[in-house]
C-alpha cells in the first residue's frame, strides 16, 4: 500500500514534502491523468470563452417547488393473476470476493467499491437470453416476457442490459420479485438515448451499448419487455452478459426507526452535516453518487451547481477519478437530502429522494481532477444549486468539506487551507503531490482540525463562506484509522477548470432569453400512433386521463418560444384516426388546411431549425401507409429499426433539427 510519506512543520508553517504521496480519497480507483469527455468541449486546453465581463462568483438558488418535475419512474402496479408475468429465473450463487473488499486492511483511504461484476453465462447473448424468455400476449396487443436474475448474497443487484436492437416503443420494466407491485418503468426510446448519447462521446464498445437497470435493493432483479403490437419477438436483440453485485449494505433505517446503521459506518471522527449551522446554505446541494464502471459498483460524492442565469440547469461536479466517460455519466444514480433528519438521530429522512437516469458528461480533466456533468433528470424541489467563487483562495483561510464517506449519511469537515499543490496520478489509487509556491498550485491541502474524509467523499465540495471553491482529490491514509492524528485532503481548484471550460456553461457570455423545452412523446396503445407535447400540464392529463397512451418520456428539445433563426412546428389533429401531424413546412401547412378538412389545426407548438448547426440534430420522418399516420424519431438506431421492421412504414428522411438537451 502507498502511504503518506510525510507533512513536516517549518518555520512557515505546514509544508508539502518533495515527493509526497496521498491516497485518493475515492469511489472509483485511479482516473484518468489526461484529458477526456464530450467533445471537443472536454479539453483542458481548450480556448477561454470570449465574454463581455469576467463573471467570477455566482450565488446560490432553490430548485422552487414549481419546477417541472420528471414524471415518477416507480409506480405501484396492482396484480391480478392474469397480470403477472412468469419470468424465467437464473440463480448465480455467492460471490467469491471477501465481505470488505471495498476497505484496505487498515481502514484507510482505498477505493470505494461496493458491487463487483459477474457473468451471466445463461443470457450472455442475445440468442440465449431469447430462449429463456417466455412471450405470451400482453394487455395492449403486443408480446411481453420477463426474467429473474438472483444473486445469492447481493445487497443490491443491477441487470446489464446490452442492446443491439430495440424497438423505440417497447416498454422495460425493473421489479424485485418479493414487491412486484412496485415497478420501475423505461421506454425504449429514451434507453436508446442514452446508448446515442455514449456512441457520441466516442465510446463504441459493448459497456457503450449497456443500459443498467437501477438497484432494487435486495438479491434479485426482474427485467420485464414488453414489445409493441405489430412487432415480432424475433426483432428484439438484447442479452444480459452480467450484472452488478452489490456487496455492501448501504441500507439505513428511515426516520422513526428503533434500529441504526451499523456495518459500514463511517469514523467516528465525523461530524453529522445536521449538527453544524455552517453546512446549512449548501447541504441540500450535496449528493451521494452510485454508479457503475466495467460492472463494479462505487461510491462518490458531488454537487449541484448554479449558473450565472440562475436558469434552473441541473450542472453537477464530481472528481474525474470517479466519472471520467459518458459511459460511466450514463450509470449514475444520486441520492438527494441523504442525512439525518435531525442532530445525531443515525437515522434516513424520510425526505430522501433517489434519481436514477444518468448524466450528460461535459468535461472531464486529469488536471485538477474534475468532472462536470450535466443531469439528465430535474433535481427535487427544495434541492439547492450551490452558489461557487471562482477566484484564487487565501491561504490559512477556513474551509468546510460536506460528504458522503463510505457512503453514510452526510458530514462535514473544518481546517485550514494551509498550501497549495501539484499532483499527479501515479496509477492505481495513488497520486503524487509536491508543494507549490505560494498560491500556483492546481490544488488546495486543507488540514482538518474537526472531521475528516473517507473513501466515497471523493469529489465533494470544498467550501468557504457558502461558496464552493474545489472538489476533493485525496487524502491521506492516516486520517481514518486515528481520529487524533493529523488529516489532510488534497482539492483540485474549482478556478482552473472554470477559466479553462466550465465559465461556457455557468457564465456564457449571453444568457439565452428563450430557454429549450423538452418535448414529451406517447405511444397509444390502439392506435400504433405517437403522440408529441412540450406541455407538461398536457403531459400530465394525457398520463392521467388516456390509460392507452404510454408515456416514452423525453424525444428532444425544441424552443417553447419564437427565436432568431427558428421556425414554428405546427401540429393538426386528424379527427378521423385520433393521430396527430407536426410540419415545419408552412407551405405543407397551408396545403393540409386547403385539402384535408378532417385535420383539425392546432397552431405553432415549439421552434426548431431547418437546417443543421447550433448543436442541432435530425428528427427522421415516416408516413405508415396502411394508417396514414407519420412517426417521427431523433434516435438514428430507431429509425433502422423501424426501416428493417416495418414494411408499411415509408421513411422520408430528416423533417427538420431539434436538440438533445436543454443546453
Amino acid at each position: 500500500m502507498n502511504r503518506l510519506r510525510a507533512w513536516r512543520r517549518g518555520s512557515a508553517g505546514i509544508s508539502l514534502a518533495a515527493s509526497l504521496l496521498l491516497l485518493a480519497a475515492c469511489g472509483g480507483g485511479g482516473g484518468d491523468s489526461g484529458v477526456s469527455g464530450s467533445g471537443a468541449s472536454a479539453s483542458a486546453s481548450a480556448s477561454p470563452v470570449t465574454q463581455s465581463a469576467q463573471v467570477l462568483k455566482v450565488e446560490s438558488r432553490e430548485q422552487p417547488a414549481s419546477a417541472v418535475q420528471d414524471v415518477a419512474r416507480t409506480k405501484l402496479r396492482p396484480l391480478s393473476a392474469a397480470d403477472a408475468v412468469a419470468p424465467a429465473r437464473i440463480a448465480l450463487g455467492p460471490l467469491v470476493q471477501p465481505k470488505n473488499a471495498e476497505r484496505e486492511a487498515d481502514g484507510s483511504f482505498a477505493p470505494l467499491q461496493i458491487g463487483a461484476a459477474r457473468p451471466v453465462a445463461a443470457t450472455r447473448t442475445a440468442a440465449g437470453l431469447q430462449r429463456q424468455l417466455q412471450w405470451r400476449p400482453s394487455a395492449s396487443g403486443g408480446l411481453v416476457a420477463a426474467v429473474s436474475v438472483d444473486a445469492e448474497g447481493a445487497h443490491g443487484l443491477r441487470l446489464g442490459l446490452l442492446v443491439t436492437q430495440l424497438p423505440g416503443s417497447a416498454t422495460l420494466r425493473v421489479y424485485s420479485q418479493f414487491k412486484p407491485d412496485a415497478v420501475y418503468e423505461v421506454s425504449g426510446q429514451e434507453v436508446l438515448q442514452l446508448i446515442d448519447r455514449n456512441l457520441q462521446a466516442g465510446d463504441s464498445s459493448d459497456a457503450a451499448r449497456t443500459w443498467w437497470t437501477p438497484d432494487t435493493g435486495g438479491s434479485e432483479a426482474t427485467l420485464e419487455i414488453e414489445l409493441p403490437r405489430g412487432t415480432p419477438a424475433s426483432a428484439l436483440q438484447v442479452a444480459i452478459p452480467q450484472v452488478s453485485h452489490v456487496f455492501v449494505d448501504l441500507s439505513l433505517p428511515v426516520e422513526g426507526a428503533l434500529a441504526a446503521k451499523a456495518v459500514g459506518d463511517s469514523s467516528t471522527c465525523q461530524l453529522d452535516a445536521v449538527c453544524e449551522p455552517e453546512t446549512a446554505s449548501v447541504r441540500n446541494a450535496v449528493a451521494r453518487m452510485v454508479y457503475l464502471k466495467d460492472g463494479g459498483a462505487y461510491l462518490c460524492t458531488g454537487t449541484l451547481l448554479n449558473d450565472s442565469g440562475s436558469t434552473g440547469t441541473p450542472y453537477f461536479i464530481t472528481a474525474n477519478h470517479c466519472i471520467s466517460t459518458q459511459t460511466v455519466a450514463s450509470t449514475l444514480q444520486t441520492d438527494w437530502f441523504f442525512r439525518a433528519p435531525s442532530c445525531n438521530s443515525r437515522t434516513l429522512s424520510s425526505s430522501t429522494v433517489k434519481r436514477t437516469g444518468g448524466a450528460t458528461l461535459l468535461y472531464a480533466t486529469g488536471d485538477t481532477d474534475t468532472s462536470f456533468m450535466r443531469l439528465n433528470d430535474t433535481p427535487p424541489a427544495g434541492a439547492t444549486f450551490s452558489g461557487w467563487d471562482a477566484s484564487a483562495r487565501v491561504l490559512n483561510s477556513t474551509a468546510m468539506g460536506v460528504h458522503h464517506p463510505r457512503g453514510d449519511l452526510l458530514k462535514a469537515s473544518f481546517g485550514p487551507l494551509v498550501a497549495t499543490a501539484n499532483c499527479t496520478s501515479t496509477g492505481g489509487t495513488s497520486m503524487a503531490c509536491s508543494q507549490a509556491s505560494g498560491t500556483s498550485g492546481s490544488y488546495y491541502a486543507v488540514e482538518w482540525s474537526r472531521g475528516l474524509t473517507e473513501g466515497g467523499s471523493s469529489g465533494s465540495g470544498m467550501f468557504q463562506s457558502g461558496y464552493l471553491v474545489g472538489t476533493l482529490y485525496g487524502g491521506s491514509a492516516a486520517s481514518s484509522t486515528s481520529c487524533s492524528a493529523t488529516s489532510l485532503s488534497i482539492f483540485g481548484r474549482f478556478d482552473r477548470p472554470y477559466q479553462a471550460a466550465l465559465r461556457q456553461w455557468l457564465s456564457p457570455a449571453a444568457v439565452a432569453t428563450s430557454d429549450r423545452t423538452a418535448v414529451y412523446r406517447f405511444f397509444n396503445t390502439a392506435t400504433g400512433a405517437h403522440f408529441f407535447t412540450a406541455n407538461a400540464g398536457e403531459r400530465d392529463y394525457v398520463i392521467q386521463t388516456y390509460p392507452t397512451f404510454k408515456y416514452e418520456g423525453t424525444a428532444f428539445y425544441a424552443y417553447g418560444n419564437a427565436t432568431t433563426g427558428q421556425n414554428p412546428v405546427f401540429r393538426f389533429f386528424n379527427r378521423s384516426t385520433g393521430a396527430h401531424f407536426y410540419t415545419i413546412d408552412q407551405g405543407e401547412r397551408d396545403f393540409v388546411n386547403a385539402n384535408y378538412p378532417v385535420f383539425q389545426y392546432e397552431g405553432p407548438i415549439w421552434y426548431a431549425q431547418t437546417t443543421s448547426g447550433n448543436g442541432s440534430i435530425p428528427i427522421y420522418r415516416f408516413f405508415n401507409r396502411r394508417t396514414g399516420a407519420h412517426f417521427y424519431t431523433v434516435s438514428a438506431a430507431e429509425r433502422d429499426f423501424v426501416i428493417a421492421t416495418y414494411t408499411d412504414f415509408q421513411f422520408e428522411g430528416t423533417a427538420y433539427n431539434v436538440w438533445s438537451s436543454v443546453r
